[in-house]
């Protein structure tokens, strides 16, 4: 029997939008991708992935995410720390594993507040008790630097491994998990789509960001990133939440018409 894999790449707030809205465009037409046989979170796809392999609609999980509100603790990034960390992310000559140790301690020192409030913010919007069959999420320890990929069977927690898997270095604190930090899976690779590898069919939705691509994509896999309209609607800040309605309507439209093999 054929299987699939949904990949979902990493993209912030308005990643999560446009992420949702083309699985909404899609399933319009009658293509559900959110039936996959993995369902592979990172960053922002941590958090799709989860609503989506927890409740298969994508509208149902559409309406239950919702942007940042009043009572959501404020971003307190640490700009100077993070202008650092990006310019090693954008360092093509350094090696993988020291680059993602060297911003896993930039990340540990930045002032950027406790993990407790954005646990709970997380959990407001994960109402969902047990860890979705399907569903891979992919994050980094903050003090090694080495990749995790946590499923049903790792036995952590849903609402910590998708918040530390969205925990962008300097912008959000690394997330405990079992007595280590870890930090955002992009870290990584924006799709981490590599652990999708022996799947028949695998398709990934990667919304585009402004870092340089630590990946290969296997040209057999279906890759989708926003189109124009999109992009213009997702604009220059992809923690912008008051952009969630727009980027929603543009994916939409954007799934709707999207020309993927199946």
């Amino acid at each position: 029997m054929e299987r699939t894999a949904l990949v979902l790449g990493a993209g912030g707030i308005t990643g999560v939008a446009w992420q949702l809205g083309i699985l909404i465009g899609l399933h319009d037409r009658g293509i559900d991708l959110g039936r996959a046989d993995l369902i592979l979170g990172t960053s922002a796809g941590a958090m799709t992935g989860a609503l989506v392999a927890a409740f298969g609609d994508p509208r149902t999980a559409a309406a239950i995410e919702a942007p940042l509100g009043p009572g959501d603790p404020p971003i307190v990034a640490d700009w100077n720390r993070g202008a650092v960390a990006f310019q090693l992310l954008q360092d093509a000559s350094l090696e993988p594993a020291e680059m993602r140790r060297r911003i896993g301690a930039i990340a540990l020192e930045a002032e950027v507040g406790p993990p407790g409030p954005w646990l709970a913010a997380f959990g407001r919007r994960l109402p969902i008790e047990q860890w979705p069959d399907r569903l891979t999420v992919t994050a980094v320890d903050a003090a090694t630097g080495e990749p995790v990929a946590w499923d049903a069977d790792s036995g952590v927690p849903l609402v910590p491994a998708v918040a530390a898997s969205c925990a962008v270095p300097c912008i959000f604190p690394p997330v405990p998990v079992d007595g280590s930090r870890f930090m955002d899976g992009g870290v990584r690779s924006r799709t981490n789509a590599d652990l999708a590898a022996g799947y028949d069919r695998v398709y990934v939705l990667a919304p585009r960001m402004p870092l340089l691509q630590r990946e290969a994509l296997d040209p057999a896999f279906t890759l989708i990133e926003p189109d124009d309209a999109a992009t213009a609607a997702i604009g220059g800040n992809v923690f912008d939440a008051g952009r969630w309605i727009p980027v929603l309507a543009a994916a939409e439209r954007q799934g709707r018409e999207a020309v993927i093999g199946l």
